[in-house]
Formats: C-alpha cells, structure tokens, sequence
C-alpha cells in the first residue's frame, strides 16, 4: 500500500519507517529542505538509536522517501497519516500546523476518485479530530466523511531512545474510527502485526493518549516528592526505599518462582525530572483541555508542578554542600533530558543551569551528543567542552544531570583529581555512595541527603 506521512518530525519519520518495513511505500512531508536531503540520503534529521541504519536499508531499497510536494503525494497514495508537531502555547495546545496540514490534505482529496483514508496520529485533545480536523477536511475537498473518505485517529506509544523498537514491535494499536469502515481500512497497513489491536471512536483514542503520558507522568512525579521527604528524613535513602516498594507482587510478580521485573518501575524511581517532547506538552495540554470544560484536575496540576520545580531540589542540595555559589564553577554533567536522545525540550538540565545562573554561578556543561551549535543554547551565558575531564578541572561542584553511559564510568577517584572542590549531586543515581565514603568527595543525591 502507498502511504503519506504529513511530518519529518520525530513521530513522522520514525512512523514512516516502522510502515517501509513492513512492505508499504511510503512519503514523508516535510517543509525543510535540509531535512528532506538528509531523509533521502538514508540519514535521521535528528538521533535515534537504530534509525539510521534503518532508514538507509529501506532508502535503498524504494520504500521511503522525503518531499515537500504534499497534493500529488496524497493523490497518489491510499492513506495520508497527519504527524506533525502540537505543541504547547502558554500552556495549552497549538493547533495550528495540524489545522494548516488538514486543509491542505483536503485540498488534495479533491481530485481523488477512490476511497482514502485520513489518520490523525498527533497528540491531540479529545474531540479535535471530529470537530477540528474532519470539518477541515470536509469543506477543502468537498467531500463528506464515512462516505467519500474514511478518518481516523491512531496514538502513537514511542520512547525517545526506544523509538524504533516501540514502532517495529508494538506492544498495542489503537484505532479511533469515525466509521466501521475507516477503521477496518486503517487496520490493513497493520495487517502484519500480531499485536492487540484496539477499535475505539476518535476521541476515546485521543484521550487514551493522554491518560498513558499522565499516569507515566505522575509516576515519576509522586516518586520525586517521596524523595523530597526522603531528603529530609535522617537516615533514609530513596533508593531503599524503592527496593522494597517494588518487590510488591502487584509490582514484581512472579512466574514460576521467577521475579518478572515491568518496565513500569523506571517511571516509579527518583530523579531530577522528566522532560522532553511528550510529558511535559501533554500534562499542560490535558489539564487545559480539562479546565476548558469544567474539570479540575488537582492532581495532574500537582504533577506538573512537582516536575517543574525538582531540578530546584539539586540546586538546593549543592547549596547546602558548597554554601553561596556566586562565581563558583559548576560543572553539569548532562544536558538532553533522557540518554540515547539529542532532545533539549524541557530538559530538567536547562532549568538547573538557568537556577545556577541567577545563583551567580560560572557554569561549564558537557554532553557526548550536543554541540554548542544547539539554538537553545545560543542566549544561555555557559562554556560547553568536548571532556569530561575539561568539565571537571577545578569546578567547585557537580549536577549529574543526564545517565548517559560515559557518566557511568567516572570515580571519587576522577572526581577528587580534577575538582577544586570535590562535590557531586547525583540527578539520577547512577553512582554508588557506598564508594564515595571516605573518599573525600562529598556525596548527594536525589533521594539521598547523606
């Protein structure tokens, strides 16, 4: 089948090449020309594990390609598949490019004779693809929905750094259908995938989105505020903590007298915050959209707050260990929001450095995958090396921000060689305490006020 992709963003591409691989044929739209190039060199605009051998195998093979010529792309195809970005606007979400790109799909479908099936596969708002997306539709291309063209709305479920394994192994597949028959269509290009496929109306699927990235958000955020407390408990150590609560077989069961580890459990584990494209857009989103139509949501807001204001909590640790940090160099080890991504989004990073910054601190960063290139790096006063070393040499303090692997490797023996002052608050415990005692490095955590 021949399918169009609206968006070379993340969700458009990765999507793209989860479908190429299955045999269909697809083009990604996109406006970018830099971005086109690259796609049709076999290259990823942006990182992600496994995608770029992916996308060359399939490059090379005719199954994908990039352009920015959306009409005769969706004139030519059976399905066009609306990914572009939704993000938010003064806290609630912009629809904008999904408002352009509808207009401009049923621009296109004016000139289409046979049945083609229109998916929403951005975050949206429960209702939008019936009142937003489909009136759009329906008045640009003449034509009326469930008779002349079929509509959908199909979530995505990907993990930045898991991306390519979520879309070429999914776990589950949601399908809103506007009508029995979009539905059934829809699910063709999917015929292919053993796993459960779920059949709902259009907004059911939109709030289904939702509801995974607000309880996945508020796992982490109920498990930074037990930390918060932890922080303040003598003697208590989150990590301890979590060992025992995880043991829950509600938590970890067991099947045949072997432990099941879930991968629930990395969202109920304490860190500096979650960040990047999803999390943080669609809890301000969900809790807008909630307020819009007379809902209060005390917990979701709670969430969102808590996750704001906990990269306050490493500054807050490194204070009580170095005292004034009014030109004193810090290093931050970390600035993506997650390894195995190059996102900055809401990255609890950029919030610590900003705090450090009003604090009058020198700030030196480091990461193995961004440059000082990056835009929103360009206004931020902060030196950017290419070592660790060069991060470490004689900083009064440390914020380890991101997990990356190469932090994984560093010592109280590297920390105290190349440190003015040997001080580490650790955002995402990746370092054992046991070895920094009596090392003459102080030692901090979130979680873990030692």
């Amino acid at each position: 089948m021949k399918i169009t992709i609206v968006g070379t963003g993340y969700v458009g591409l990765v999507t793209g090449v989860s479908l190429a691989r299955l045999g269909h044929r697809v083009i990604c739209i996109g406006r970018d020309k830099k971005k086109i190039l690259s796609i049709n060199s076999g290259k990823s605009p942006f990182f992600e594990p496994g995608l770029d051998v992916l996308l060359k195998k399939l490059v090379g093979r005719g199954l994908i390609i990039a352009t920015n010529n959306l009409e005769e792309s969706v004139m030519s195809s059976d399905f066009t598949i609306l990914a572009v970005g939704t993000p938010t606007l003064k806290d609630k979400i912009d629809l904008s490019e999904i408002e352009e790109a509808s207009k401009q799909v049923g621009n296109a479908l004016k000139s289409i004779t046979k049945y083609h099936v229109v998916t929403t596969k951005s975050t949206v708002i429960p209702g939008t693809t019936e009142s937003i997306i489909k009136p759009l539709l329906e008045k640009y291309s003449n034509k009326i929905a469930g008779k002349d063209f079929g509509l959908c709305m199909n979530p995505e479920f990907l993990r930045e750094g898991n991306a390519v394994e979520d879309a070429t192994n999914p776990d589950r597949i949601v399908i809103g259908q506007y009508d029995k028959k979009s539905g059934q269509q829809f699910a063709k290009i999917y015929s292919k995938v053993s796993c459960p496929k779920i059949f709902t109306n259009l907004a059911t699927a939109e709030m289904t989105k939702y509801a995974n990235n607000a309880l996945l958000a508020t796992l982490i955020s109920f498990s930074n505020e037990i930390a918060r407390i932890s922080e303040e408990t003598k003697g208590v150590d989150i990590l301890d903590v979590w060992k025992g609560v995880h043991l829950d077989s509600r938590l970890t069961p067991r099947i045949n007298n072997k432990l099941i580890r879930p991968g629930i459990l990395n969202y109920i584990f304490s860190g500096c915050g979650y960040g990047g494209s999803c999390f943080p857009k669609d809890t301000k989103a969900l809790a807008a959209y909630a307020k819009e139509i007379g809902v209060k949501t005390e917990l979701i807001n709670s969430v969102i707050n808590i996750n704001r204001t906990q990269p306050a909590r490493m500054v807050l640790l490194l204070k009580q260990a170095l005292g004034s940090l009014k030109n004193k160099k810090i290093a931050v080890l970390g600035l993506t929001f997650k390894p195995n991504t190059n996102d900055l989004r809401e990255s609890p990073s950029i919030w610590a450095i900003k705090l450090l910054l009003e604090e009058g601190a020198v700030v030196v960063c480091h990461d193995p995958i961004i440059n000082s290139s990056r835009m929103e790096l360009e206004h931020m006063n902060i030196t950017l090396t290419k070592t660790i070393e060069g991060v470490l040499k004689n900083a009064d303090g440390v914020l380890l921000m991101t997990a990356w692997n190469e932090y994984k490797k560093l010592t109280p023996g590297i920390f105290k060689k190349h440190m003015r002052n040997g001080i580490v608050i650790d955002g995402r415990r990746i370092f054992n305490k046991a070895l920094f005692l009596n090392s003459g490095v102080i030692y901090k955590a979130i979680g873990y006020n030692g």
